[in-house]
């Protein structure tokens, strides 16, 4: 965009235009396919310094030397320069205008994981800009202060724009060690500044998605206790969608999955109902690693096609029943009056078996597979409401 250079991914250099949209067209092909896209950052990070001399001359790190920070291995943009937010949520507000995305979600990156050279840990370096804050407050205060008023501006201004885009937000799995007893770890609140249960029980996203990246068996970090605790976090009712770590399975380190340790999560998943979905971590591991043993494993547990729960702090109004007609083996939908429909979730019969479409809402003629016998269809927003049922049966 104007605002930042074409990834290098997509051409091999920094900055060159690959001759198309690329999130365009991911948005694209996901509705086609019946999925969300939400559009995923990292508000912060700039980059490696390994690549310092490969950055185009409009990446931040050029454009922003005065705001920009090297921090061991990597390059940083400063949480505590409020240019730093201005241009971040700029790139954001930019996304949410410009895509059709159903979504915006930040990774757990907001101040740097903790590295360390030859003298020991190394701190990130804000102190002209903790010095130019003028703020009373500790420097870690000052620092978790800072996601703070980020997260919370992110959910308030992408809402603004559009008020039924969700905002997520994944974070380390772990608030703090100790929470619930027994949990031993990293402590996300004083090493990165992320008070993740605050933004929960404050509101200031739609869904969390904990990475819950240990297996059930874990001692020190039990994923039924882990879950459990930022279930009872939940005081507003937001969905809490565990992240479950597929890159794990069979990855030959000292802590690797079995091959039934991520069907397991997820059956456990289902057993807690404030517990209404879950993420796996990454795609690839997912769909191609060992010739997609991880999707396979987890196919027979997703049988029958389903939306997200609705998000009904953003939107609590279903939208109209759709009218349904039918010639022969083309089905029309027609659109009810009001509120216009995002999705359209149709349960199909044909030769005595139901099967289970979702359907981006710009589509409204279906040819289907074969004879239609009964056909029940529902109208769902943009924030996950189901309207009422609208039926269709043949001629007797």
């Amino acid at each position: 965009s104007a605002l930042e250079p074409w990834g290098a991914m997509l051409s091999g250099q920094q900055g060159t235009d690959p001759g198309y949209d690329p999130l365009a067209f991911a948005v694209e092909q996901a509705h086609l396919r019946g999925l969300e896209l939400h559009a995923w950052i990292n508000p912060f990070r700039a980059g490696n310094t390994k690549d310092s001399t490969l950055l185009a001359p409009t990446h931040s790190f050029n454009m922003r030397r005065d705001v920009a920070r090297v921090y061991g291995s990597q390059l940083w943009l400063d949480p505590g320069e409020p240019a730093v937010h201005d241009h971040v949520m700029s790139v954001v507000r930019d996304i949410v205008q410009r895509y059709d995305i159903d979504g915006l979600h930040a990774d757990d990156y907001f101040y740097p994981y903790p590295q360390s050279d030859a003298a020991g840990r190394i701190d990130f370096p804000d102190s002209a800009s903790f010095a130019r804050s003028g703020s009373v407050l500790a420097r870690d205060d000052w620092r978790r202060q800072n996601v703070d008023r980020f997260v919370a501006r992110m959910y308030r201004e992408v809402h603004e724009l559009k008020p039924t885009v969700k905002v997520g937000i994944s974070p380390f799995g772990i608030w703090r060690p100790g929470n619930p007893p027994g949990v031993a770890g990293l402590d996300a609140y004083t090493a990165i500044y992320a008070d993740s249960r605050k933004w929960l029980r404050e509101g200031w996203l739609d869904y969390l998605v904990p990475q819950l990246y240990w297996a059930i068996g874990a001692p020190q970090q039990s994923f039924p206790a882990l879950l459990d605790w930022w279930l009872a976090e939940n005081i507003l009712g937001r969905h809490v969608w565990p992240g479950l770590a597929s890159y794990k399975v069979n990855d030959g380190t000292p802590g690797a999955f079995s091959s039934s340790e991520i069907p397991d999560q997820i059956r456990f998943t289902r057993s807690r109902p404030a517990a209404r979905g879950f993420v796996l971590y990454n795609t690839t591991t997912t769909l191609r690693k060992n010739g997609g043993a991880v999707a396979a494993s987890v196919k027979p547990l997703h049988v029958i096609r389903a939306i997200p729960p609705a998000f009904t702090w953003l939107d609590a109004l279903a939208p109209p029943p759709p009218m349904l007609a039918v010639t022969g083996r083309t089905l029309t939908i027609v659109p009810g009056e009001g509120e216009a429909a995002r999705w359209w979730h149709l349960r199909i019969r044909i030769a005595g078996r139901w099967s289970t479409l979702v359907i981006f809402g710009t589509r409204q003629v279906i040819t289907l597979d074969g004879d239609p016998e009964r056909l029940i269809a529902h109208a769902i927003d943009m924030a996950g409401n189901a309207s009422t049922p609208s039926g269709w049966s043949s001629p007797p």
